[in-house]
């Protein structure tokens, strides 16, 4: 069999044309994925979970992207940290189950034993010479923002996740994320490339023939569906919905709860956007009915119609928060054509299942969702496979957004790659 010759990404990523899918090989090659897991993944700041994970000194959850693990845990002093997933003495995998409570870390192969903050307290027949103090695990970049963590890998980490914090911390701290609880984690497996998961998730054009649960409460022009110039029925719609739009977020606005939008989805390391979007019906959750799964509202909150908070970060979450409870969602790769998407609804940590919450009311609507989600990613895998496949046009209209994930992700290959 003939060798392939190897994949010109300088050339893929200079051929790329705005306003258009990326080629095949960014969906399918094993050298694009590999690249994805040590550029994308490997140096930029990540969503890993939250807070609310590991509610006691002790607990910890462990990570894994590709090769790359991390172990996430809770100190006795009460601090979130990260470290690299790996013993100091032969590299042994520290922590194998994916989540647990621990006194300390200690490693399965010879019982190196590490405090919580990482510090290397205890390692038999090592000698007099050695020093526990040069063996403590490798630290991993941590930020909890308003009870979301994020991580980063790379030695020096992008410093404008201070920018995310500046605009995400008064927007979430109504929600007090870090005294919630959560009440439901579901890992789905799609069978497609991370990067069309993210691409299905940064438009709408697609929700009304595929989404009839979220439809309920999920107005099509709040997530940057414009109708053609031509529909004048749905341009008068469109209009009449941004002026309600504005007088609910000057509203919300003055009641102390950030709403406007705030969008950098491309052109820096860090790339985001966040908006306080109205919802249908009664305005008050994303459920079948619209109206709120929980009982007892988030925080210290006294009104469930606050809309949802959405939030996306490039490149790997989603998120939306709502007065009563809150979902995010974090998509990890798996290889080049599987993705996992974990999501976790996240309730008021004294909310009581049976009493304040029915857990299949709470998770109805994105449980629904997201299999559809990965049925529609499954097709766009499989047509990309095909040498009839060519990038297409995005919409100018509904796919903006999703043109500017591929932006930011080839702009992130081209500063790695020079």
């Amino acid at each position: 069999m003939l060798s392939r010759a190897p994949l010109d990404i300088p050339r893929l990523i200079a051929e790329r044309r705005p306003g258009y899918t990326l080629a095949a090989p960014f969906y399918r090659a094993r050298e694009i994925f590999d690249l994805d897991l040590e550029v994308i993944f490997g140096r930029h700041w990540i969503f890993a979970g939250v807070e609310a994970e590991l509610p006691e000194p002790g607990d910890y959850t462990r990570l894994d992207i590709g090769h790359l693990s991390i172990v996430i845990v809770r100190g006795d002093d009460g601090a979130v940290r990260a470290f690299h997933n790996v013993c100091r003495h032969r590299g042994a995998r520290l922590v194998t189950q994916e989540a647990g409570c621990v006194g300390k870390l200690v490693c399965p192969y010879h019982q190196w034993t590490y405090e919580l903050t990482g510090e290397l307290i205890h390692a038999s027949h090592m000698g007099e010479d050695f020093d526990p103090s040069c063996h403590g695990l490798k630290p991993v970049h941590l930020r909890s923002i308003g009870g979301l963590i994020f991580v980063c890998m790379a030695a020096e980490a992008p410093a404008d996740i201070d920018d995310l914090a500046a605009v995400l911390e008064p927007r979430l701290a109504p929600f007090d994320l870090r005294n919630a609880k959560v009440a439901k984690q579901v890992d789905l497996v799609e069978e497609g490339n991370w990067k069309l998961t993210m691409e299905n998730n940064r438009e709408c054009y697609h929700c009304a023939g595929n989404h009839p649960e979220l439809g309920q409460s999920f107005n099509k022009y709040a997530v940057g569906f414009v109708p053609d110039a031509d529909d004048l029925a749905g341009q008068a719609e469109a209009a009449a919905y941004e002026a309600q739009v504005a007088a609910q977020v000057a509203d919300w606005e003055a009641r102390g709860f950030p709403s406007a939008a705030v969008e950098h989805l491309s052109g820096r390391a860090t790339g985001f956007r966040t908006e306080r979007i109205m919802l249908d019906g009664s305005g008050e959750s994303q459920t079948l009915d619209t109206k709120a799964a929980c009982r007892k509202l988030l925080g210290g909150l006294g009104d469930a119609k606050l809309g949802g908070l959405h939030l996306w970060t490039q490149p790997n979450s989603w998120h939306h928060f709502m007065g009563d409870h809150a979902v995010t969602f974090c998509a990890i790769p798996l290889d080049p054509e599987h993705t996992l998407v974990r999501t976790r609804w996240l309730v008021h940590k004294d909310a009581v299942e049976g009493v304040d919450y029915d857990l299949d009311r709470l998770t109805e609507v994105w449980n629904a969702t997201n299999a559809q989600d990965a049925a529609l990613v499954e097709l766009a895998q499989q047509g990309v496979r095909s040498p009839a496949y060519e990038p297409g046009p995005y919409s100018p209209l509904t796919e903006g957004l999703v043109d500017q994930f591929a932006t930011w992700y080839v702009e992130r290959l081209r500063a790695h790659l020079g």
